[in-house]
């Protein structure tokens, strides 16, 4: 397998997914080596900071790419395995921002009331206990939690040369914050233009789901991933983003108000049961109904998503992608250790 590492200068960030020129070309097959900057780009170090004052620059969600993937072509379906991830930093921050989260007033949802108050929590990273350890600043509580390192963004250009925000997750991936996003995951995108130039950054060390106050202990991260392309028509794409773990199939879907969130990502698996088991939709659906679960993942963008799992061990053994998933797992066991 061809093994390349990058890590990106600050001028060579992007921050929409379309619409920026790809910093490199790489073969399907390749291991990419990397390093995401946090959602802040670095600008807020401490809690004595608040997001209105250390956060000066518009540029939020850096993101390391976009990559053209060679051959890749409308149609296809890029598939990105996520290998490992490592946080880069002994510590992350979260912070509640004004008018920003899922329990205050919003641009999108306003109102009268005033904003709540600002703080920025950091978290201290130990990463002989594998732990971020929470800190009350009302209080003496100190909680260690354990980490669950994430991509909150991952994606594709989006078609019809459409421009959009890394803040902003829709049917092309982005900033979808779901947890499953972690390593050992397999993340299917549709291709939409030739390259696929896809993205990733926006690195977790923890988040609950729905990342409710709108931001996790946001972090630089150490990324792997293995990039790879099923060729196929529209048969093979999906219209949502597909994610496939060891025991899961999962389809993200992205929207507003959440209920057409939820649809979303049921539509999409309600198809790919059916195209994986030989069954007709209503079928599906009346499966789908009795095994689904649903976390949700986001509930603060300016679309939310919403996770619909299906677990694989319930069903008849039907390899999605022909195996695609256990081939991609069996080359990142072949890397042995990840060092960075």
């Amino acid at each position: 397998m061809q093994q390349v590492t990058f890590r990106p200068t600050r001028d060579q960030y992007a921050f929409t997914f379309g619409g920026a020129e790809p910093v490199m070309r790489v073969r399907p097959g390749t291991v990419l080596t990397l390093w995401t900057e946090d959602a802040y780009s670095g600008q807020l170090t401490s809690a004595g900071e608040l997001s209105s004052q250390a956060l000066t620059s518009p540029d939020l969600n850096p993101q390391t790419g976009p990559f053209h993937v060679e051959g890749a072509e409308p149609g296809d379906v890029l598939a990105v395995h996520i290998v490992d991830l490592t946080p880069a930093r002994s510590w992350g921050a979260s912070a509640m921002m004004p008018f920003f989260g899922g329990l205050t007033t919003t641009p999108l949802d306003p109102g009268l009331q005033a904003p709540l108050e600002e703080r920025t929590y950091v978290y201290e990273y130990d990463a002989a206990s594998d732990t971020v350890a929470f800190a009350a600043q009302g209080s003496d509580l100190v909680v260690p939690l354990p980490a669950n390192p994430m991509l909150g963004t991952v994606g594709v250009a989006p078609a019809q040369r459409e421009v959009r925000t890394s803040l902003v997750p829709d049917a092309f991936g982005g900033n979808m914050d779901t947890p499953e996003m972690r390593a050992g995951t397999t993340a299917y995108f549709t291709v939409n233009v030739e390259g696929a130039l896809f993205s990733l950054g926006d690195g977790h060390y923890r988040q609950g789901e729905g990342e409710s106050c709108g931001t996790a202990v946001e972090g630089a991260m150490n990324v792997t991933v293995i990039v790879d392309l099923v060729k196929g028509g529209a048969l093979a794409a999906p219209s949502w983003p597909r994610l496939e773990s060891d025991t899961h199939l999962m389809a993200v879907g992205s929207a507003r108000p959440l209920e057409n969130a939820w649809k979303a990502g049921q539509v999409e698996m309600v198809g790919w049961l059916s195209q994986l088991h030989g069954i007709d939709a209503m079928d599906a659906y009346q499966l789908l109904t009795q095994i689904s679960e649903v976390p949700l993942a986001n509930v603060v963008d300016t679309n939310f998503s919403v996770v619909t799992k299906a677990d694989k061990r319930l069903l008849p053994t039907a390899p999605a992608f022909d195996g695609l998933h256990a081939d991609l797992r069996a080359r990142a066991a072949s890397l042995g250790t990840i060092t960075y």
